[in-house]
Formats: C-alpha cells, sequence, structure tokens
C-alpha cells in the first residue's frame, strides 16, 4: 500500500462507486456492460500503474500526469450513458426560475445586447482553455521537481473534477444552449474561430447534463488557488483567462449564474476538503512515526 498516493487512491475509489452504480441500473443504462468494463479497466490499469511505476521515468509519468488526465476523460463522457438513466428529470427549469429570482432576468438573454463577434472568440478561446489550465500546473509543478505539492494539486484537482461529476448525476441540467434557446433573439457566432470551437466541443462532449455545478467555473478557480500557492508565476499568467473563462461560460450560453455559483461553492469545498483529508493524513502518520 506504500505505492498508493492519494490521487490514485481516489480514482480507482470514484472508479469502484460508478461500477457499483452501474451494477445497480443496469437494466436502464444502455450499453451498462460497456461501462462496467470501463470502469473495471481504469481501476485495474490504476492499481498496475502503482506497481510498475517505479521501474522507468515514463511510466512514473503515465501515473503521475498522463493517466489521470486520460481516467478524467473517459469517465466524463461515460456519464453521457449515466446521468439521464438514473436521473430523468432535468432541474434547468430551477435553475431558470434562481437566475431570474435573484438578477431579475435572464442573463443570457440580457448579455444579447453585448454580443460582439470578435469579443465571442476571445471568450470562446477563455472558455477552452479549461482544458489545459489543470495539465499547466501539473506540468509546471513537474519540471520543479515539487512533487509534494505536485500530489497535493493533483488529488485536489481529481476530487474536484469527481465532485462535480458528482453533481452532474444528483442534478442534471442541460444549460441554456438548448434549454432556452428558444428565448434567445441573438446568436452568439463569432468572427472566426468560435464556430469550429463550438462544433468541436460538441462533437467531443455530446449532448450532457453537465450544467450544474459549472465544473469549468470550479476547476479554474481550484487551480488558481494551488498556483497562488504554490507557483505564483502561474497564477499570475493564468488569472486572466480564468476571468475570462468564468465570464464565458455565461456568455457563450453554456452555464447559468447559479451554475457558476455552484462552481464556486465547489471549489472552496473542494480546496477546504484537501486541506482537512492532508491535516488527518499527516497527524495519522506523525502518530504512526512515533
Amino acid at each position: 500500500m506504500n505505492s498508493f498516493k492519494p490521487a490514485d487512491s481516489l480514482n480507482i475509489l470514484f472508479s469502484l462507486f460508478l461500477l457499483v452504480v452501474t451494477v445497480a441500473y443496469r437494466d436502464v443504462i444502455r450499453g451498462a456492460e460497456y461501462l462496467m468494463l470501463i470502469y473495471v479497466s481504469i481501476a485495474f490499469f490504476q492499481l498496475v500503474l502503482c506497481r510498475l511505476a517505479a521501474v522507468n521515468g515514463f511510466l512514473r509519468l503515465t501515473r503521475d500526469l498522463i493517466f489521470p488526465v486520460v481516467s478524467v476523460l473517459i469517465v466524463f463522457d461515460s456519464l453521457g450513458l449515466i446521468v439521464h438513466s438514473i436521473n430523468p428529470r432535468d432541474i434547468d427549469y430551477l435553475l431558470i426560475r434562481a437566475d431570474y429570482l435573484i438578477l431579475g432576468g435572464y442573463p443570457t438573454v440580457f448579455l444579447e445586447r453585448f454580443i460582439y463577434p470578435k469579443l465571442t472568440d476571445i471568450l470562446q478561446i477563455a472558455y477552452s482553455t479549461y482544458y489545459f489550465i489543470p495539465l499547466t500546473l501539473g506540468v509546471v509543478l513537474k519540471l520543479k521537481k515539487d512533487n509534494v505539492a505536485f500530489e497535493r494539486s493533483l488529488f485536489v484537482i481529481l476530487l474536484c473534477f469527481y465532485l462535480s461529476y458528482l453533481g452532474y448525476m444528483l442534478f442534471p441540467a442541460l444549460g441554456p444552449r438548448y434549454s432556452m434557446e428558444h428565448m434567445q433573439s441573438v446568436d452568439v457566432g463569432g468572427f472566426l474561430v468560435s464556430k469550429p470551437i463550438q462544433d468541436t466541443l460538441n462533437l467531443l462532449e455530446g449532448i450532457k447534463r453537465d450544467a450544474f455545478p459549472s465544473g469549468h467555473t470550479a476547476i479554474a478557480l481550484t487551480v488558481l488557488c494551488l498556483a497562488y500557492r504554490y507557483v505564483r508565476t502561474v497564477f499570475w499568467i493564468l488569472l486572466v483567462p480564468v476571468s475570462l473563462l468564468i465570464f464565458a461560460t455565461v456568455y457563450c450560453r453554456y452555464h447559468y449564474v447559479v451554475d457558476v455559483a455552484g462552481g464556486v461553492i465547489l471549489a472552496v469545498v473542494t480546496l477546504a476538503a484537501g486541506e482537512v483529508y492532508y491535516n488527518f493524513r499527516k497527524r495519522h502518520e506523525d502518530g504512526f512515526s512515533a
């Protein structure tokens, strides 16, 4: 067990959790056997990599950086078969109502007056940096050989991803681009790159109930806080892209404002949970060594 790191255990546990959910709902989940194989494979390969990481640098890099990225992407893609099967009641109407009650209107409709093609391109690019922000911090920490900061950051980021996935399962919602399309009078079109990026994201992600909480907001803020703690230069580099990304979630109609608020809360909960876990672990290790 000494070869296991917190992120390894988290990856295995969440895969097994999804395996149990799939088995329990196998009668209503399309392709349940396929999903079972995926989740067992993730857990199995994680176990194997934990044992083989000491063999050479490539296997160690695979275990620390490559496999977590692959696991997160595979698990996210699999949710398309799970979420609406086990929880078929979308809550978009509640989120739309919450935005209206809090703000006195519909944010995506209000923002139509500010839509400008070149601004849309900038914000769509910023929104897409979500896929590189966590990787950037991980690569920098690896290059700095700060293994303690890397391991803690990897665990916290994985925890944030998986808690957001749990949120999608509990609170399925499509988001404004689908549920409020009939209310929008202006297309959120771009100048050069927005349409290709949107088409690529739609192709890769498909139609998923992944609006609440905003994973983009939660992950971006979590990484930003970790960067502030461990690599201040990366924090300043990411500050503007993250700020634009959060605004883009609503401007580009991927999320409601309450989704963003949920993402902020999720980031706070994740960071707090990471601190609690590592403080508990340190006390346990100190007590054991004594």
